[in-house]
């Protein structure tokens, strides 16, 4: 159940009342857009856009210097018959790869994100979730995904969210900040929007679905109502926030209608890694697959693409 909040403006500036958010509306427009098709000559140069909005993301305790390494490469060049692919966005790691990962892809574009506030769950002291943010940057994050503290959200206390958001913001120093909502625990589309308003507000540079831990992550319901946040806010203020689909958007055809939402809420503005990616490495895979089947008329077997 949503919880009724008045923010003080004196400590949760820039918030306000949230408008209600209508599901029936939400999910309507999400089916009817999902039926746009793309003719050819689109449907490559959307694919190759997506190989460049993709956050490759390992986040496993048996990750190794070899794998993220590996990883690097891939982010580099996804596919070595075409270099006109890629290089992808960004590299997402434990704090301890990022070393690793900046050795790898010095000289590149590609950027070394780090999660960090006790990723997944959050749940620790604000000062080790802050620590936990410097000691990345320290190492050489270009940027940092923390989680917000789902517990106060769903107890209202957004206070407490915005404050530790904006502290990790500060802590964050030039490195630019994603918000991940986790909003598989949020439980409504009214706190999906209200969570997106406060990590805006709070001065996260990106707003962000999920961990990639949680059932349900990214779906195009979510993705509307935070992209929908990301428009009024621009409207109101003339910034522009970044937003990240994490978790769930698997496929090639996938991608593309998450790419007609981002054109369709917030135009072509939007259509660049610096304002929208994806979190979902096995997302890659597919979109190679699919721009070979575009090239040769053929599909390829999985097996001639490396695993992620």
């Amino acid at each position: 159940m949503l919880v009724n909040f008045s923010p003080d403006p004196g400590r949760v500036s820039g918030l306000h009342a949230s408008p209600p958010v209508d599901q029936i509306a939400v999910e309507e427009r999400v089916a009817a857009l999902s039926k746009r098709s793309l003719k050819k000559g689109a449907k490559v140069s959307g694919l190759k856009l997506v190989a460049r909005m993709i956050d490759l993301t390992t986040l496993e305790g048996k990750d190794t210097p070899g794998k993220v390494r590996a990883l690097c490469n891939k982010a580099l060049l996804p596919l070595d018959s075409d270099p006109s692919i890629g290089p992808c966005a960004a590299i997402c790691v434990y704090p301890n790869m990022v070393t690793t990962a900046k050795e790898a892809l010095r000289g590149s574009s590609v950027k070394v994100a780090s999660v960090a506030t006790s990723f997944p769950a959050g749940m620790s002291p604000l000062e080790i979730k802050l620590d936990d943010v410097r000691r990345a940057v320290e190492f050489g994050a270009d940027e940092i995904d923390m989680v917000i503290d789902r517990g106060a959200m769903l107890a209202g206390d957004y206070g407490k969210v915005f404050d530790e958001i904006a502290a990790t913001k500060e802590a964050c120093g030039e490195a630019h900040l994603k918000v991940i909502l986790e909003t598989g625990e949020l439980g409504s589309l009214d706190v999906v929007r209200k969570a997106s308003e406060i990590g805006i507000a709070a001065g996260g540079d990106f707003i962000k679905t999920s961990t990639g831990k949680i059932q349900p992550a990214a779906t195009p319901a979510v993705t509307l109502v935070m992209l929908e946040t990301i428009r009024d806010h621009y409207y109101a203020t003339g910034r522009r926030i970044g937003m990240k689909p994490a978790g769930g958007v698997r496929t090639a055809k996938q991608s593309l209608h998450y790419l007609v939402l981002v054109k369709e809420t917030l135009g072509d503005a939007w259509l660049t890694p610096d304002l929208f990616r994806f979190g979902a490495s096995a997302l890659l895979n597919d979109v190679l697959m699919q721009l070979e089947k575009e090239r040769t008329g053929n599909y390829q077997a999985a097996e001639d693409f490396s695993r992620d």
